[in-house]
């Protein structure tokens, strides 16, 4: 089949509609850096004996969900703005299933009478992929070295279906939740919530690693091979996150005027500035509190405090309210580590960064942020969808917040009762303590640590 170039349609691939194709895949990159940054800081705390195998089912489990994203997720997603036009979501997902007519069509044979901007949306599959295989990666991190791979990677499954379902109705501006008034710029809620809410089922049941809150028989401490690998681990996921953030914005004439995701009232500079203040307040107060108390984990929590927390405002906050929120922030995350450090919980990253801190910061949000225009889509001016007919408020935000984590925690109870009377769920003690490296991949450290005994 040769290109019949009168029969292109034009307005599908102008220079502006590249500019924006180009946009969001570099969102995509953004996202594959924070991938990478995550492996970094995996790769700088899990135990020297269990290193490869943690890190190997982090980036399978990644794959699994980028994959099960392309064969449905998207579809899911995608439904609120169908049944906005008076479609509905089996409309959807018959058209960006991986099988779909929207996913395997050329933008430049499709009318844009019939979907404008193809090639956008198809970039967007590949984007929001990502983050459903990092939503895989983040729950591992409170499961690492512990729970069955083979559970984890049903899990892993299961919780892109879940969390795709869950984007449609928290994240977008035409969801119901969004709708009504629940506002999260950045996914707060289905990326980070949701596997936390996943991580107070699973934590509890796997228990703690040997040698990790109390010295063990046969080790004596839980001992990170490199930390230093977290710092760069932690500049990755920096440097790619302003990436994410434009791909978090929709661009509309004249030229290019951005209005988030949210349908907010935003631009690129403050979005973007906003983003760079939480990082800075939460290093600062995390820099205090680590010298104060001598726990270099601070130094690591205190600027993730600051994004996590302020991420579900990049877009309707002023640089200087953001700032503030980074500062505080790193105080509610000391206060969660604290607390479950005390109690035996061997969760040290989604607990006080997203339970903590994401929580924290979705209700600022609705507290200071009230009363802000946002929600419908553009161009829309009357009925249930009209552009930025919904305000945020702080009830709205706290349903929110308890949709995503409940959501988080129906569905690993469901999966805990299932895996735990079928396959199993934890890893018996004895490999994590003989290692999971050897017990699979015939891999043996090249030192003995002084924290592992015969």
């Amino acid at each position: 089949m040769t290109l019949d170039v009168s029969a292109i349609h034009a307005g599908q691939v102008t220079l502006n509609s590249l500019v924006q194709n180009i946009l969001y895949a570099s969102g995509t990159v953004g996202a594959i850096l924070v991938v990478v940054g995550l492996l970094l800081i995996d790769a700088g705390t899990a135990r020297r004996k269990n290193l490869f195998n943690s890190t190997i089912e982090k980036t399978l489990g990644f794959f699994l969900g980028f994959a099960t994203y392309y064969v449905v997720g998207f579809g899911l997603w995608a439904g609120q703005y169908y049944i906005m036009e008076g479609a509905t979501m089996m409309d959807s997902i018959k058209d960006w299933w991986i099988g779909g007519n929207m996913t395997n069509a050329m933008a430049h044979h499709t009318d844009p009478g019939t979907f404008p901007g193809l090639n956008t949306f198809q970039i967007f599959i590949f984007f929001l992929a990502t983050f459903a295989g990092i939503i895989n990666i983040l729950l591992h991190f409170s499961v690492s070295e512990r729970m069955k791979a083979s559970a984890y990677f049903i899990t892993c499954i299961v919780a892109a279906v879940v969390s795709s379902a869950l984007s449609y109705a928290t994240w977008g501006s035409v969801g119901p939740l969004t709708n009504a008034g629940f506002h999260d710029f950045f996914g707060v809620g289905f990326v980070y919530l949701f596997p936390a809410g996943m991580a107070l089922v699973f934590t509890p049941k796997l228990g703690a690693r040997p040698g990790m809150m109390e010295p063990h028989p046969r080790v004596s401490a839980y001992l990170a091979p490199s930390i230093g690998l977290c710092a760069p681990g932690l500049l990755l996921i920096f440097a790619g996150l302003p990436m994410v953030i434009m791909s978090c914005l929709f661009f509309f004439d004249p030229q290019a005027l951005a209005v988030s995701v949210t349908m907010a009232d935003t631009s690129v500079g403050i979005s973007i500035n906003n983003y760079a203040l939480v990082w800075a307040g939460g290093a600062i107060t995390g820099l205090i509190i680590a010298y104060k108390s001598g726990n270099y984990a601070y130094t690591l929590l205190g600027p993730l405090a600051g994004y996590v927390a302020g991420a579900s405002g990049f877009d309707v906050y002023l640089p200087w309210q953001a700032f503030i929120v980074g500062l505080a922030a790193p105080c509610v995350a000391y206060a969660v580590y604290e607390f479950t450090l005390k109690r035996g919980v061997d969760e040290h990253k989604l607990f006080p960064l997203f339970l903590g801190c994401g929580t924290f910061g979705m209700l600022v949000l609705g507290i200071f942020k009230a009363g802000t225009p946002r929600g419908g889509y553009f161009g829309v001016e009357e009925g249930a969808y009209a552009f930025q007919h919904g305000e945020i408020s702080l009830i709205m935000q706290i349903a929110g917040v308890a949709t995503c984590i409940g959501t988080g925690i129906v569905t690993a109870m469901i999966l805990s009762f299932i895996l735990e009377r079928t396959i199993g769920l934890r890893v018996d003690e004895d490999d994590q303590i003989d290692g999971l490296d050897q017990k699979f991949w015939d891999l043996q450290p090249d030192v003995v640590t002084h924290a592992d005994s015969a």
